[in-house]
């Protein structure tokens, strides 16, 4: 059973899963430094408020509404999808593109097969 386990361990995908799942929580916490200690600020400059929305609270018949809350996940939200865009969208750009390779038209296909059967033709011996 033990050999088993680690041989699944050991398998190719569950190693590169791994891998992605720490390069994904590091690339969080970069994310989560951009957001919370870059943009935020900016915004709460532009907007006039201390730059966090998370302390925003609506009280209505004694009942605590945190939409600031919401509002702050809503912006983190899209700065994280503008982050990721701009990184995979330079990522494509900076894979090589492999050209790909030409299909000869089928027009010098039928040629190529015209000018074999001529030869085997005069090879035979027969007259055209």
């Amino acid at each position: 059973m033990f050999k088993d386990f680690s041989k699944f361990l050991m398998r190719g995908n569950i190693i590169d899963l791994a891998v992605g799942v720490i390069i994904g929580g590091a690339f969080a916490k970069i994310v989560d430094a951009l957001v919370s200690k870059i943009m935020m600020p900016l915004i709460g400059i532009i907007l006039g408020n201390a730059g966090s929305f998370s302390s925003s609270v609506a009280i209505v018949d004694g009942v605590k509404i945190e939409y600031g809350a919401f509002i702050q996940a809503v912006i983190d939200f899209i700065i994280i999808g503008l982050v990721l865009y701009f990184m995979l969208k330079a990522y494509d750009k900076s894979k090589k593109k492999e050209e790909p390779i030409p299909v000869p038209p089928p027009v010098q296909e039928m040629l190529l097969s015209d000018i074999k059967n001529l030869l085997i033709d005069i090879r035979s011996g027969q007259r055209l």
